[in-house]
């Protein structure tokens, strides 16, 4: 397929650049295969789902990830902007940096204000160890393990979205908002945003409703935000990320889905690692490791029933992900819809509620 198969156009003003308050008061458009179009609301979740079901929650916790700084070569200084992607080692993250054609292998690169650094304390320091194909730049810091994870909190700031970050500034409310209730494993350099609308009273009245609930841990990183840059989905490469179902969690998938219950993943980040953790008998194993799972038309899913998922941008891996589970041609009408009628888009945006379409031949 081509990826202008998967574009749309979406006017700029659909962009949500806060997000709903309280955050289930947000819109959520319901798609079921076979059935008209429902627009509802996120606080509407319980009465869509059965109890026996089980929601898929992904509990990663977004870290100040976006650090701004300067590269050093000899008496050349030039500013620069490093949004860290995957830890690979103790003392190493892979990063996306801008301008990332002024690094080269060998390089310094000094992450904070002058200011600040004068006492030394939380300075951040790192060396450009190589440049990858897909545009990722390894950093060896100076730190490792826990002090280098509390530099990175005193010196990053919350990395919101490019398509926000572009019209306004990160303030104090981005680190309550873009965060969801339960986050507990530090890790990811994108929320999970499908998760951004849950409360305390909506996590209530769903186990009221007798619908279970658990997590999974994938850290986001900064490839998400990447476009696809190929004319034929089959050349893109996703950039993988980490992700950990436990035997606990396996288990309690399976239990549910023998009894009857639907696995309904909130989040494409769920949906992707429990596929990734799903072996062909539709059973789901304990997963701990990198996945790169890239879900195209014509996949065909092993474990998710049903997705929660906000709306995505044209032409991304993510709106080829819905297609796939739901039908192009379905989510097409579905987002035209969504459109019309002014739904909002992207991380900080609307709902919505998927049900796999059946399986054809």
């Amino acid at each position: 397929m081509k990826t202008a198969d998967f574009d749309f156009d979406l006017p700029d003003s659909a962009i949500a650049l806060r997000p709903a308050q309280p955050r289930d008061a947000a819109r959520m458009l319901r798609v079921m295969p076979g059935q008209p179009l429902a627009d509802l609301q996120v606080r509407d979740l319980p009465g869509e789902l059965r109890a026996g079901d089980i929601l898929v929650l992904n509990d990663t916790r977004v870290i100040p990830a976006r650090l701004s700084g300067r590269r050093t070569r000899g008496e050349s200084v030039v500013a620069v902007e490093a949004t860290l992607h995957k830890r690979i080692a103790p003392d190493r993250w892979s990063a996306f940096m801008r301008p990332g054609k002024r690094l080269a292998p060998g390089d310094r690169v000094s992450f904070g204000e002058g200011e600040d650094r004068a006492c030394l304390l939380g300075a951040l320091d790192a060396t450009v160890v190589e440049k990858g194909e897909g545009g990722e730049i390894l950093l060896a810091f100076d730190l490792a393990g826990p002090a280098l994870d509390e530099a990175i909190k005193a010196r990053g700031a919350m990395p919101l979205p490019p398509y926000i970050a572009a019209k306004r500034p990160e303030d104090e409310q981005d680190q309550i908002d873009y965060q969801t209730i339960y986050a507990q494993a530090d890790g990811s350099v994108a929320a999970p945003t499908a998760g951004l609308h849950f409360t305390p009273e909506l996590m209530d009245r769903l186990a009221a409703a007798g619908v279970e609930t658990c997590f999974v841990t994938l850290h986001v990183g900064a490839g998400t935000f990447l476009p696809v840059k190929v004319d034929d989905i089959a050349g893109h490469r996703m950039h993988a990320e980490f992700g950990e179902v436990s035997p606990d969690t396996a288990e309690r998938l399976n239990r549910a889905r023998a009894a009857g219950g639907r696995i309904i993943c909130v989040g494409t980040t769920s949906l992707r690692l429990v596929e990734s953790a799903a072996g062909e008998d539709g059973m789901v194993r304990p997963f701990a490791d990198d996945t790169a799972i890239f879900i195209t038309p014509g996949y065909r899913f092993r474990a998710a029933d049903g997705l929660m998922t906000n709306f995505h941008l044209p032409r991304s891996t993510l709106f080829m992900l819905v297609s796939a589970f739901s039908g192009l041609d379905r989510m097409q009408a579905a987002y035209a819809h969504a459109i019309s009628s002014g739904y909002r888009f992207y991380s900080y945006g609307d709902s919505s509620l998927l049900d796999r379409a059946p399986v054809e031949g």
